[in-house]
This record gives structure tokens, C-alpha cells and sequence, in this order.
């Protein structure tokens, strides 16, 4: 049998936003900066990186923002060549041609599982993954091709495992597991916010999922869970009952979750430290005041 292989990846990018309140009430959380980026851009680029051409980005009717920035802009593009800036303007084209980028506007209820049923058309009877707008990890290889080397051995449903510490363990998504092969392991199901003492594992479910079309009938049949929405947790949990869903633990990486305040500034600070331009002028300035 020929193995499948991954050339789609979803972006699910419809939610409110409503943690970073009033910012989000016209701009997308996920178009908050990581120094000179959006956080999605960083997402978009590890796809690129792991070998994904591709892109699938859902969107609500508010963010249209999302789409602008990574289509062409035929009038900025002229000014800046005019202006005779040059390097500008060929960051601001890599933008446009880092990827097949197609845009689909959710309807429907809330929930990270809706926007990825919303992909059935465009993702048809393929494998695919899902990757979120507004959680990145930085990881050497990407977490993504991680992810995919584990998919191309076992041809598998894969999720993306970090250990976490104990208090983080009450904001994740922590997987019921059993040791498969060396750092991969297979999945029982995932246990949402545990307090510490019942978490079955240290392993954390996080923001990368290879999804085999298995997932659609699912999804498709799911009930609405928390809040009234369509949650992607549950869909693997019932994908976990009727076939092998494997964990990837990631290897030199470290993650960061731009879905919060205090993550969000925690990303921003430890990017601008690592910067070129500015990093050493940041870190004379956080010393100062300190």
C-alpha cells in the first residue's frame, strides 16, 4: 500500500480573542507582534519548514486582518520600490509567497474542533494537520517535522507531546499514554486541566495534531462539550477508541503560548533578548529596571 503523505496543514484562527480584550475587539490575537512578526507568521513558517506548502487558515468574519497580511499588496509594494526600499519590500513579498494560502470562513458554533470540520472540503480524503494560530514551539527540528517523521513510520494519527510541570499541568490538555517505542508513545486519551495529583502522565498535549480523515465522521457526529462548543479533545478521544493515535514527545524545544497576557509578554520578552538588533540594548534595559 503507497503511504500517505502530508502536504495540507489548517490554521484554525476564528476565536474571539476575548483574553486580550479590548486589543482583540478589531485585531486578531493572532496578528499580536513577536518583535517584528505575528505570532500566526511564526506558525505558517514552521509549516514552510516542515514541508508543508499548503496553508489553511479559518477565519470569522472580523478577521479579515489574517487574510490581508499574508495576500499581496499591490499599492504598498509599489511605494516601497519607489521609496527605493528594497529590503522592506522583498520581506513583505516572502510574506505572500511562503505558501499556497487558502482562506475559509467558519460558520456554525465556537470551538477548536469547528474550524477544522470547516477544512473538509479543501483537505478531502487526505491526512492533514492542525496547527493553532496563537501557540508556537520553538524546537530544532520544528515540532511539526517531528510530528511528521512519527506519521511516516507508523502512517498513524499524531499529536505533538511537551513535558510540563506540575502547575502547568492545571492548563493543559495531559495525555493517558502508554510507551509505544523511544519518545513515542500511544494515546488513551486526553485529560483536560487535571489537578497535578491526577494527571496520568507529564506529557502535555500541544497545538500540533497529524489527523488522519478518520476525524471527519467524528467530527461531523460530535456533541457539543464545554461552553456549548465543538472541542478537538473530544474528537480524539473517540479516535483514540477506534484507531492508534500516537504521541510524538518533542525533543529541544521549548514551548510558548501567546493565548494569555502573561505568556504572551513572557514570548516578547524572550524573543526581543534573542534579537540581533535590539537584544543586548533589551537586556542592558531590563537589567535597569530591575
Amino acid at each position: 500500500m503507497e503511504k500517505m503523505k502530508i502536504t495540507k496543514a489548517v490554521i484554525p484562527a476564528a476565536g474571539l480573542g476575548t483574553r486580550f480584550l479590548p486589543w482583540t475587539k478589531s485585531m486578531p490575537k493572532e496578528m499580536l507582534p513577536i518583535v517584528d512578526k505575528p505570532v500566526i507568521q511564526y506558525v505558517v513558517e514552521e509549516c514552510v519548514a516542515s514541508g508543508i506548502n499548503e496553508i489553511i487558515i479559518v477565519i470569522n468574519e472580523s478577521k479579515t486582518a489574517i487574510e490581508n497580511y499574508f495576500q499581496p499588496n499591490s499599492i504598498l509594494e509599489k511605494e516601497l520600490k519607489k521609496q527605493g526600499k528594497t529590503n522592506v519590500l522583498k520581506q513583505i513579498k516572502k510574506i505572500t509567497q511562503l505558501a499556497k494560502f487558502i482562506f475559509i470562513r467558519q460558520t456554525g458554533p465556537y470551538g477548536n474542533a469547528q474550524p477544522v470540520l470547516a477544512a473538509k472540503k479543501v483537505i478531502g480524503d487526505q491526512p492533514f494537520a492542525v496547527l493553532f494560530g496563537d501557540q508556537f514551539v520553538w524546537a530544532k527540528p520544528p515540532r511539526l517535522l517531528q510530528c511528521l517523521n512519527v506519521f511516516n513510520q507508523y502512517q498513524s494519527s499524531v499529536i505533538a507531546g511537551i513535558k510540563v510541570d506540575k502547575e502547568e499541568m492545571r492548563n493543559r490538555g495531559m495525555c493517558d499514554i502508554e510507551t509505544f517505542q523511544k519518545s513515542v508513545y500511544k494515546l488513551k486519551k486526553i485529560i483536560e486541566k487535571p489537578e497535578p495529583q491526577n494527571s496520568p502522565s507529564q506529557i502535555s498535549a500541544y497545538g500540533t495534531y497529524i489527523l488522519t480523515p478518520d476525524i471527519f465522521p467524528i467530527l461531523e457526529n460530535l456533541k457539543l462539550g464545554k461552553n456549548n462548543e465543538l472541542w478537538l479533545v473530544d474528537a480524539i478521544n473517540q479516535l483514540c477508541q477506534k484507531r492508534q493515535v500516537l504521541v510524538a514527545e518533542l525533543i529541544n524545544a521549548k514551548l510558548y503560548d501567546a493565548g494569555n497576557k502573561l505568556n504572551y509578554h513572557r514570548t516578547v520578552v524572550d524573543f526581543m533578548l534573542k534579537d540581533l538588533e535590539i537584544g543586548e540594548k533589551m537586556k542592558q534595559y531590563l537589567k535597569e529596571v530591575i
